[in-house]
Formats: C-alpha cells, structure tokens, sequence
C-alpha cells in the first residue's frame, strides 16, 4: 500500500507541492492522497476477486454441461458469498472522511485500514486456489469437499472485510 501511496505522493504537480506548504492545506492534500489510494486498492481488490467470481461461473457450466447438477446449489453458495464481499468493498465508506463528515477517521485508524485491505488482496491467492481445486475435482470424489472449501474461503473474506468496519466506528 506505502508503494501506491508513494506514487501518488511523487507524482503530484508543482502547484500542488507549493499549496502543501500552506498551514492546514497541507494536511487536507495529505488526506486526500490517501483517499485516492485507498480508491485505487479497492479498484483493485474488486478487479481481483472479480476474476475468481468468473472462474466460479465457468466452473457452473462446465457441471451443467457435464450434467453434474447436484452440485450447483453448493457452487452457487459459493459465488453468491463472493459477490456479496465484492459488493461490500464497492460500496464500503472511503478510508478518510470529509471535514465536515460526522465520522472522522484518525492516521492510525488509515493505516489500519490499510493494512486490511492489503490483506484482502494477498487472500485472492486462497480463493484463486480454492477455485482451483474445485476445477481439479469436478468428476472426483474430492467436489463436496473442495466446493465447501471454497465456500469457507469465500465467508472468511466477508468476516476479514467486516473487520475493516469495525475500525472505522470506533
């Protein structure tokens, strides 16, 4: 995350540099650099899971097409957690606040907030390997056991999410 941060903060124009050295203003485009970040991570984390959500989907036509039907219901848990999540971090509050917005986040609640986002994103691994192993398994007695894999894969990443609120109120 300090890396994107980073490139944001070098990247800003010479305007920008001198209206930083102005009392209060500085801090406002502090914040709001850390606001794009926190946009961008999110893009970013949605992008990812994204991906495995389509995975899910072509996993689901191949057992239809493969009339594996008893196992849909199970799949279908599945993507339907992990759409869930992904709506939850499209929609979820900025990791800053406005001036006058009634919920002010502090520089240790960012860095926090930061720090589970980034986790969100290194867990695309367990769900990329949790969609793995349910393709390897189609037509092998490991399904049920690989699709409730997934399924818990897919909660824990909801929970990890909910977490993030947690920092944010309090």
């Amino acid at each position: 995350m300090s890396d994107l941060y980073q490139k944001i903060t070098d990247s800003r124009g010479l305007l920008e540099k001198l209206a930083s050295k102005i009392p209060g203003f500085g801090g406002y485009l502090e914040k709001e650099t850390r606001r794009t970040a926190d946009k961008m991570l999110r893009d970013t984390i949605v992008n990812r899971y994204t991906e495995q959500l389509k995975r899910i989907s072509d996993l689901q036509m191949q057992l239809v097409s493969g009339s594996d039907l008893e196992h849909l219901d199970e799949m279908q848990t599945a993507a339907t957690r992990l759409q869930t999540f992904i709506d939850m971090v499209k929609t979820a509050a900025y990791g800053y606040t406005g001036f006058f917005d009634a919920v002010k986040v502090d520089e240790a609640a960012l860095a926090k907030l930061y720090a589970f986002d980034n986790e969100l994103l290194e867990n695309v691994a367990k769900v990329s390997s949790a969609v793995d192993t349910v393709a390897t398994s189609i037509g092998g007695d490991g399904l049920v056991a690989a699709i409730r894999n997934l399924i818990t894969v897919a909660t824990e990443c909801k929970t990890a999410f909910e977490r993030r609120k947690e920092v944010l109120m309090s």
